[in-house]
């Protein structure tokens, strides 16, 4: 058996990693960079303006500052309500509490008018009874007096013009003197607790005559 000697030899097969050259030192070195910015290229590598950076958080700080601002207003518009609606109610509390108890004692004050009224003026003469006419007056003057000290006012608008939010009308009654509304008679004082009605004046008002009624009075007089 004869063997071929001529045949070449096998060279084996120089297989490099990608990214590798045949090149060395330096050269490898600047090839390699090369590729790297070859590779890189077409990309967006404008580095950030810092100016236009401060601006927009500088920007963004003058929002959030005026925000707050406005909430704090806000707030303390709210607060400073609340503190006069607080010292509001307050004084009104203090001022109103005794309206239930003052109404009650109305009925007692009543009650001495009605009691001096009801005594003949002929009466009042004699030395037995007048003294204790005297002594009703005065109690009754005691309460007047009480009731001025805590804000309670007597309402007595004899020949005033009515008026609905402080008097209520009895009765009414034609009179050619007086205009129409005007009140003739108070059946029974009112009475306010500062500015607050306790009790309506209980009154009589003039009445105007229609027209119609005078026609009809002159009618009669012709016949």
């Amino acid at each position: 058996m004869t063997i071929d000697n001529t045949a070449e030899p096998i060279q084996p097969k120089n297989e490099k990693p990608e990214g590798f050259t045949d090149l060395t030192g330096p050269a490898a070195f600047k090839a390699q960079a090369k590729k790297a910015d070859t590779s890189t290229e077409g990309e967006d590598n404008t580095p950030n303006d810092p100016e236009h950076t401060d601006h927009d958080i500088v920007a963004k700080l003058e929002t959030a500052l005026g925000e707050t601002r406005d909430q704090l207003l806000r707030t303390i518009a709210e607060m400073d309500n609340l503190r006069k609606r607080s010292i509001r109610e307050r004084e009104d509390a203090m001022k109103y509490s005794i309206s239930s108890f003052a109404r009650d004692l109305l009925d007692v004050a009543d009650t001495f008018k009605r009691a001096l009224e009801s005594i003949p003026a002929d009466l009042r003469a004699d030395g037995r009874i007048n003294p204790l006419v005297e002594g009703i007056e005065a109690v009754e003057r005691v309460f007047l007096t009480c009731f001025e000290k805590n804000g309670i006012r007597k309402i007595e608008p004899i020949d005033e013009i009515f008026n609905p939010n402080f008097h209520e009308v009895m009765f009414e009654a034609p009179l050619p003197d007086k205009p129409s509304g005007t009140i003739i008679q108070i059946i029974e004082p009112g009475y306010l607790l500062h500015d607050r009605l306790l009790r309506p004046a209980r009154v009589g008002v003039s009445k105007s005559e229609t027209p119609s009624e005078k026609l009809t009075e002159g009618l009669d007089t012709q016949a």
